[in-house]
């Protein structure tokens, strides 16, 4: 009966390879695999930035934002750099993740070189642990109008741009006041960033599977300024004080960062609002990572 059948393995046939084209031990890794995959029956695609004669001649070259189309697997290689780089851009596509470590061991990229061929292998066999991870979508906010949005995996930083100067700023969650802070800046991170740049700061460590955003201020003025936990469901907001310090007269400015890649600069009351994304990305793991 239908009832006592097994679920048919997930099949990965097209497989996308991303990596710095810049990094001879990634490049390396990827002639390895993709030439592996090409072996056993699979079609790899890469970014054109990649040279040619680092490839093997079978794997078809595109651009950089069609490698996620059309393909059943993405594989990052590199570490968790490399991961946050192919989660934004593959993020609405309801493709996988894999990543592949070629640095020290990460939280996201957990498979090492040693182990990659045997894990590929067992992937295609169906035999991985595949979970959901939230994804952060910021809009910078100047005049009451949106300037620029992106997605982040990790964090949205918000963060002074004048070296030795602490910048004055509010935060808000789902418009309602939260506190005004004194410091050097302020991070908005998922679960998964729990353990990057908001745990350095004094944050605390969030099992991924928690639906929840993680407040911390950056070296912040006051003893009692800590790092708050919210509903996954509600919208954060950072916003700069909109009037120069009497004491200084200098007016505060800050940048905003998505996974460290820049999304914009806030001046005087300008902010940024933080909230989950609709989309999230699934990761795939070997069993028992």
């Amino acid at each position: 009966s239908k009832m006592n059948k097994k679920p048919r393995p997930r099949q990965f046939a097209a497989i996308a390879l991303m990596g710095n084209p810049r990094d001879p031990r990634a490049l390396e890794a990827m002639r390895i695999l993709g030439t592996h995959l090409l072996q056993v029956g699979c079609s790899v695609k890469v970014s054109r930035a990649v040279r040619a004669r680092s490839l093997p001649a079978r794997a078809k070259r595109v651009a950089e934002d069609r490698l996620a189309v059309g393909v059943d697997l993405v594989v990052a290689i590199g570490g968790d750099g490399s991961m946050l780089y192919a989660a934004r851009r593959i993020a609405g596509r309801q493709v996988p993740l894999l990543g592949i470590n070629r640095g020290r061991l990460g939280f996201l990229a957990d498979v090492g070189p040693e182990h990659m061929l045997a894990h590929i292998d067992h992937l295609l066999a169906g035999r991985y642990v595949s979970e959901q991870r939230m994804l952060l979508v910021a809009s910078v906010v100047r005049n009451a109008k949106v300037v620029s949005s992106a997605m982040a995996l990790n964090d949205v930083v918000v963060k002074r741009h004048d070296t030795g100067r602490m910048v004055e700023y509010q935060t808000f969650v789902d418009g309602g006041y939260v506190n005004t802070h004194l410091g050097d800046g302020f991070i908005i991170a998922t679960p998964t960033g729990s353990t990057a740049y908001a745990l350095s700061c004094g944050g605390p460590i969030v099992e991924p599977g928690v639906d929840a955003l993680v407040l911390t201020p950056i070296c912040p003025h006051t003893l009692s300024d800590r790092p708050l936990v919210i509903p996954g469901n509600r919208v954060a907001e950072v916003r700069l004080h909109s009037t120069p310090s009497p004491k200084s007269r200098q007016v505060d400015r800050a940048e905003v960062t998505c996974d460290g890649e820049l999304l914009g600069r806030l001046g005087p009351g300008g902010s940024v609002r933080v909230s989950a994304a609709r989309e999230r990305i699934e990761l795939v793991h070997p069993v028992g990572y």
